[in-house]
């Protein structure tokens, strides 16, 4: 199966966000061409700031696998990981990371800092950027849209 095929599945978490109000970021891990962990951003409902959905993922896939190390593992992404976010991919050992739409504030996988490709740490990954993008960014404009409305921001 694709990419595309793969990303379509974070896209169903990131829609979950959305429906929770929550910004819609989705996430998949998957070994052996067998989803072991999803999740969606549920930092509100969680009131945790580390509720990122590659966070949730990442822990779901490892409980999934009894391992921490997810050597083999691939993780399809919404949005671009931010710092903290790429920072347990490379503890988890990740082997490839796939994402949708580029964060240009707070990405660290190649947009404000490329951790992934980063020598001075003891693990790197794979990363295939930009798929399925438009979808992805067409979620975070909705959900950022209805964000201004409510907070009275628009003309």
């Amino acid at each position: 199966m694709t990419d595309e095929y793969w990303m379509n599945e974070a896209l169903i978490e990131a829609k979950k966000a959305l429906d929770e109000k929550e910004v819609p970021v989705g996430a998949i891990v998957l070994a052996n061409d067998r989803i072991i962990g999803r999740g969606h951003n549920s930092t509100e409902r969680l009131k945790d700031p580390t509720a990122h959905a590659e966070i949730i993922a990442l822990s779901a896939a490892a409980n999934f696998l009894n391992n921490w190390r997810l050597n083999d593992a691939a993780i399809y992404v919404t949005l671009e990981p931010c710092l903290m976010c790429t920072g347990a991919l490379v503890l988890s050992r990740i082997k490839r990371l796939v994402f949708g739409a580029y964060d240009e504030k707070f990405g660290a996988c190649g947009s404000v800092y490329n951790i992934p490709f980063d020598a001075r740490f003891n693990h790197t990954f794979d990363v295939i950027s930009g798929v399925r993008i438009e979808e992805s960014k067409v979620l975070l404009k909705t959900f950022f849209e209805a964000q201004r409305i409510k907070n009275g921001l628009t003309e």
